[in-house]
């Protein structure tokens, strides 16, 4: 069973993005933006940088970092909790 304890979009802002007047495209994005913006400051927080200093090399060596975790001790070690092979 995977550990769903950390939330990119709860339910509540999930019904937010519905209630705003935006295209399917637009809410498809609103819901991406907010998600990222939540795991922007884990990033940050994980590599003690301010949010806004991230680097696409510190980003990109976070998920290689989060990635590593998952295959060598399942995917309850790592942040982000989805099975890569489910979705190929």
């Amino acid at each position: 069973m995977l550990d769903r304890s950390l939330q990119f979009l709860t339910p509540e802002e999930s019904a937010e993005v519905d209630k705003a007047l935006l295209s399917s495209p637009e809410k498809f994005l609103a819901r991406l933006t907010i998600s990222t913006a939540k795991l922007l400051k884990v990033i940050a927080a994980d590599t003690d940088t301010p949010v806004e200093s991230l680097t696409a090399v510190q980003i990109t060596q976070w998920f290689e970092k989060d990635a590593k975790l998952k295959r060598e001790q399942g995917v309850n070690a790592s942040v982000l909790k989805w099975d890569a092979e489910n979705l190929e």
